[in-house]
């Protein structure tokens, strides 16, 4: 059977894409919704001054609204509907992780199976809900103490337009949490991954024609723009290699006889990607650095207030901001490893089915041995990370240019989705050669079976 998945995979290709009609499908449908979620970053919310709205931006940008827009896919520089992107999800998920480790309730819950994780995840709509109100409800307050050399950015402010807004915008929020989830069992791929990949993608044009625009006016020289665009080619090859490499532990199973038939003592491995958690770490510890300052960020404080300072110091480019960024970066990396990859199960399994691992005793000594195995690899797996979503910030400090949309995390998500993405339309494609060559047998075995009554 492994042979024949292997034979698939090698003689898959993608003119069988015409013949798979549901694959078809799910990618139509996951071009929709995508559609639908760039349409909505266009519709603004109401009661908004666009045009001073855009010179409070340009003036206020370089910082945690630049990241902000990057996530939001251009939302927030236009003030829409989606302004808020699906950054509470995020947050309220990474706040149910937490406390799933912390909670023996919330962790008996994720045991009971598909009951205990559908509650849990309605315990993270509602809690997204929560956050979203909260970050909608500090928007507006902000939005009303701005002020624009035409104006102020809110035309009527008002109990009525805090309250408009707020529903507004968290029901942009519950939207493309419903639309994410809906891509992720409809479509292909991870739904709220998608979303965060679209909104990047849709902001590399202007990034591009940006750092181009700079290079004509000589704010950067023909190197410093060689070493740019050198600079992201490397990180897309660095991500590519990275994320496809492994840690095969090699498993063996002893042979045993059946009837008169001797049966196993196949060799196969598990294998350990060298990034385990994926593009998940940089995506919480930005959207945990982002949740408490989105306030700052629309506060519009004088340069002594205490929130000011905050901001000053915890902008991109900044020794503080780097550190911290880093830090949760490695703490996202091995948290959410143990979360995905449980060595005390992986051991267990093993031993049930009578598989050992060549020198290591089954048990416990299988449990220890992969935790670590997994703890090494996971600690370059952190530094890699840390490394390709630290070094557009040094050129941020270097420069002193906005470099977001094109920097390590942007590039990261991009890739790492790209590839998660065609790695699951490659499966289909494998699944639907399958079951026609299934069909083919069953229909030779029945056109045998008919000439031997003949």
């Amino acid at each position: 059977m492994a042979s024949a998945v292997e034979q698939l995979a090698k003689n898959a290709n993608w003119g069988a894409l015409a013949k798979a009609t549901d694959l078809k499908s799910r990618l139509l449908f996951v071009m929709g919704a995508l559609l639908v979620y760039r349409l909505g970053t266009y519709i603004p919310v109401p009661g908004i001054d666009p045009h001073v709205w855009n010179e409070i931006f340009t003036q206020r940008g370089g910082g945690i609204l630049d990241t902000l827009n990057l996530f939001s896919g251009g939302a927030l520089s236009r003030m829409t509907i989606f302004a808020l992107n699906i950054m509470p999800y995020i947050s309220a998920s990474i706040i149910m992780q937490l406390a799933s480790a912390m909670s023996p309730q919330l962790e008996a819950l994720k045991k009971e199976g598909p009951t205990g994780r559908m509650k849990i995840n309605q315990y993270t709509r509602y809690l997204t809900v929560l956050l979203a109100t909260v970050q909608a409800y500090g928007l507006a307050v902000g939005l009303e103490g701005m002020q624009g050399e035409s104006g102020s950015a809110v035309i009527d402010p008002g109990m009525f337009f805090r309250i408009s807004t707020v529903i507004t915008i968290v029901g942009g929020t519950v939207f493309l949490m419903w639309l994410g989830e809906q891509i992720t069992q409809r479509g292909i791929g991870n739904g709220i991954s998608l979303i965060i990949f679209a909104g990047i993608i849709a902001e590399w044009p202007s990034a591009i024609a940006g750092t181009l625009e700079l290079g004509r006016q000589g704010a950067l020289s023909l190197i410093d723009m060689i070493v740019i665009f050198s600079m992201v080619v490397g990180v897309i090859v660095l991500v590519v290699f990275v994320e496809r490499a492994q840690r095969r532990v090699v498993v063996q199973y002893p042979k045993r006889q059946q009837g008169n038939q001797m049966m196993g003592g196949d060799t196969n491995h598990i294998p350990l990607k060298l990034n385990t958690s994926g593009v998940i770490p940089p995506i919480f510890a930005s959207s945990l650095l982002l949740l408490p300052l989105t306030i700052v960020g629309f506060s519009g404080a004088d340069g002594g207030d205490f929130t000011a300072t905050i901001a000053q110091y915890l902008q991109h480019g900044q020794p503080i901001y780097m550190a911290l960024y880093g830090g949760l970066i490695l703490f996202f990396c091995f948290f959410y490893t143990a979360i995905v990859f449980n060595p005390e199960e992986n051991a267990e399994t093993l031993r049930k089915y009578g598989g050992f691992v060549p020198g290591i005793r089954p048990g416990k000594n299988t449990a220890d041995y992969l935790d670590y195995v997994l703890t090494r690899i996971t600690v370059i797996g952190g530094i890699y990370l840390v490394f390709v979503c630290l070094t557009p910030e040094f050129m941020i400090a270097q420069y002193n240019i906005p470099f977001y949309s094109l920097g390590g995390t942007s590039l990261l998500i991009v890739v790492t989705v790209t590839l998660d993405t065609v790695a699951q339309i490659h499966s289909h494609l494998i699944a639907h050669q399958y079951e026609g060559l299934m069909k083919k047998a069953k229909l030779g075995k029945r056109r045998g079976m008919m000439r031997g009554m003949k």
